[in-house]
């Protein structure tokens, strides 16, 4: 019976305040209610007046009416506060599985001072905050993820209990655009590469005829036979030598080289090489099914794989199918991706 009244209430609720990335607040639009503290003031009202009318005492009756006066005006000053802000989404955060994802909202009061002001999404409270009459103000709202793909919150909660906290005014905002939630990276065992680069590729052996190897530090995964043993014993340094006539491109990073993983596992391993890359400058592309990403360097196209490994396989949430904490379908969508592997990037 519960469950019944709040989904009536819930879609009652959509269905007055729409998605929207803009939301100007009115009175078709804002619920008021006492608080606890409100409710206890009326009750402690209705006793001074009972008192005043059993004792017939003017001085009761006078305090009595002064202090309704007072919870009325405060009612109106609730709403008030609340009423003709105008709130938008401008920008939702990017980040990995397991960290709040930052959403900038612009709030403006073209009529009066807008103060006490607090955001609400989930367990996350954004508290004081104060925006002067004709002025704007940006205000970062985090909202917590749990796994990679489209972070689109149901509803961001907008409320107010100014001047005296004897009722809460609130609405809520419900945005359209969604955040993007890489995967968590975990680090990769060594693969072959299934991409070839042809006459790159082959520009890149030596004069002599030997292979171009790559020395790069030992990681966990890494096979024992790959381990540089001789300046190992010599340095000390365990390293590990990449040699292009063993594997694939080493421009690429390979969806199929994982060949036989859970999807998110393989995404995982994917996150991990584009931030190891990026933050070594290689250049390196992504190969993903039905989707190649050209091999370049830089901020901006290791951004652009993350964004590709987080939505890979995933449609963008429309109206009525709100994702608070981010989407995982398909194939492995019960794998848990370990969150001790981003601190390993």
């Amino acid at each position: 019976m519960f469950k019944v009244i709040r989904n009536r209430w819930q879609h009652w609720v959509n269905k007055r305040i729409p998605r929207s990335d803009q939301r100007s607040f009115g009175q078709r639009n804002i619920f008021i209610l006492p608080t606890g503290a409100g409710v206890v003031f009326g009750v402690l009202l209705l006793i001074m007046l009972i008192t005043g009318i059993n004792y017939q005492n003017s001085l009761i009756y006078l305090l009595t009416f002064l202090l309704s006066a007072v919870v009325v005006a405060a009612m109106h000053q609730t709403h008030r506060n609340l009423s003709g802000l105008e709130l938008t989404l401008i920008q939702a955060g990017e980040g990995f599985a397991g960290d709040v994802i930052p959403f900038r909202l612009r709030a403006v009061s073209p009529r009066h001072d807008t103060l006490a002001l607090s955001l609400a999404c989930d367990d996350v409270v954004l508290n004081q905050q104060h925006i002067p009459a004709g002025q704007q103000a940006d205000l970062n709202l985090s909202v917590p993820s749990q796994h990679r793909g489209y972070l689109q919150p149901d509803r961001i909660l907008v409320e107010t209990r100014f001047p005296f906290g004897l009722f809460r005014a609130w609405s809520w905002l419900r945005p359209v655009t969604s955040g993007i939630v890489y995967p968590n990276p975990v680090p990769a065992p060594d693969v072959t590469s299934t991409v070839q680069d042809g006459e790159e590729q082959s520009k890149s052996r030596s004069i002599d005829g030997n292979d171009h190897a790559d020395i790069r530090p030992w990681r966990e995964g890494d096979m024992s036979q790959r381990v540089q043993w001789k300046r190992y014993a010599r340095t000390g340094e365990m390293v590990i030598a990449d040699w292009e006539g063993e594997q694939g491109s080493p421009h690429w990073l390979d969806y199929e080289a994982f060949s036989g993983l859970d999807r998110e596992l393989r995404l995982g391993y994917l996150a991990h090489q584009v931030l190891e890359r990026s933050r070594n400058n290689s250049r390196f592309g992504l190969n993903l099914p039905g989707q190649v990403i050209e091999p370049d360097t830089g901020a901006a196209h290791a951004n652009r794989c993350l964004k590709a490994l987080a939505v890979f396989g995933l449609e963008q949430p429309r109206e009525g199918g709100p994702l608070p904490h981010g989407t995982r379908t398909g194939e492995g969508a019960g794998h848990a991706i370990p969150a001790s592997g981003r601190g390993a990037a």
